[in-house]
């Protein structure tokens, strides 16, 4: 399982790296790996506002469908329209080609999230 330093992480196993006053957010490799073969991704709409800790994407595979979390609250300011006809970007290159959104800060002091250690710890339990 790789876990980039580079990124921060939350405990649903997203994983965000801040750039300037947005955060591009995606899932872990331990999370697409969990999911199995994901066929359908539901991204957001540009332009929505979405919450820290609300679901504001969907990932479905062929095990289940697994809804994604915002790790700030914000506005969606980009999505990866490549995951519309290639879902499996997110199994093949979770923490490159298989983002799933860009989300413009409302608040960047208050982020919550992991350390790159603490989300390695927490998911070796």
């Amino acid at each position: 399982m790789e876990i980039r330093e580079d990124r921060s992480y939350t405990k649903d196993h997203e994983w965000a790296v801040l750039e300037g006053d947005n955060l591009r957010v995606g899932i872990t490799d331990y999370a697409q790996d969990a999911l199995g073969d994901v066929v359908f991704v539901q991204l957001p709409a540009v332009g929505a506002q979405v919450t820290a800790g609300a679901s504001f994407a969907e990932v479905e595979s062929t095990k289940s469908v697994s809804d994604i979390y915002a790790p700030a609250t914000g506005k969606v300011v980009e999505v990866n329209t490549e995951l519309e006809s290639q879902p499996e970007l997110v199994n093949s290159a979770p923490y490159d080609g298989g983002w799933i959104a860009v989300i413009e800060l409302s608040d960047a002091e208050n982020l919550e999230l992991m350390s790159a250690a603490d989300y390695a710890a927490m998911t070796e339990l």
